[in-house]
């Protein structure tokens, strides 16, 4: 008999609140190389990535701490937070509809 293998699940750890959570269910934020800081929806582009839970809460939480400056190891600067805070809540809605579209890979 030949057992199925069961697939890794890449995990990585929300920059606000330190909770493991599967790749797929994060958002990522990627400073490239030419120092723009954006959010990243593939998680394929090039650069430093930070991973956000999906939660408003998160990302106001890591501007307060500052998490996505230690993350990116660069200065976030505060206009960018604004244009990070306005994108994140366009990403979030199409962010939590793509995740309910997607099958759970258990």
């Amino acid at each position: 008999m030949q057992e199925v293998k069961q697939r890794k699940i890449p995990l990585r750890k929300c920059v606000a609140c330190q909770e493991m959570m599967p790749k797929k269910q994060l958002i990522r934020v990627v400073r490239t190389p030419e120092d723009a800081v954006l959010i990243d929806l593939t998680g394929k582009k090039s650069g430093r990535g930070a991973y956000l839970c999906g939660k408003l809460s998160c990302f106001k939480l890591a501007h307060k701490n500052k998490a996505l400056d230690r993350a990116l190891k660069a200065p976030v600067h505060s206009d960018i937070y604004e244009q990070l805070a306005q994108d994140f809540t366009q990403v979030e809605e199409e962010f939590l509809a793509q995740k309910d579209r997607e099958p759970d890979e258990q």
